[in-house]
C-alpha cells in the first residue's frame, strides 16, 4: 500500500466494520433509521448485552451516535463517518486494482519470454 493510502486508512474503523455482527447492526440501523440495543437484539442472533458491546465499539469509532431514549440509548448511523469509511474502501480498492494490473502485466511479460 502506498504511504499516502496507508495514512488515510483508519485501522480502528475497519476493525469495527470487520465484524459481521456489527455490519448487520449498521445495516439494520440504516434501514430503520435508528434503534436501541433491545430492538437490535430482537433481530440478531446475539444477546442484548452482546449488542450493547458491539454498539460501544461502533460508537468509539464514531460510526454511530447515541441519544438518550428513556432508560436506553437510541443509536443512529453517523452519515459523515460512514461516508469516510466508504471513501477509504474505495481508495484501498483502487490501490489493489492497480497492484493486480501490475502483477498481470509482469505475469504476461514472463509468459511471453518463456514462449520465445
Amino acid at each position: 500500500m502506498s504511504t499516502a493510502t496507508a495514512e488515510h486508512v483508519d485501522d480502528d474503523l475497519w476493525s469495527a466494520i470487520g465484524d459481521p455482527t456489527r455490519r448487520r447492526m449498521l445495516d439494520l440501523l440504516l434501514v430503520d433509521g435508528g434503534g436501541t440495543a433491545t430492538t437490535l437484539a430482537q433481530r440478531l442472533p446475539v444477546t442484548r448485552q452482546a449488542v450493547a458491546k458491539h454498539l460501544g465499539v461502533l460508537e468509539r469509532v464514531s460510526l454511530v451516535r447515541a441519544t438518550p431514549a428513556g432508560r436506553e440509548k437510541r443509536y443512529r448511523v453517523d452519515d459523515a463517518q460512514l461516508a469516510r469509511a466508504v471513501a477509504q474502501l474505495t481508495s484501498v480498492g483502487s490501490a489493489w486494482e492497480a497492484r493486480l494490473r501490475r502483477i498481470k502485466r509482469i505475469a504476461e511479460a514472463i509468459q511471453r519470454t518463456q514462449q520465445d
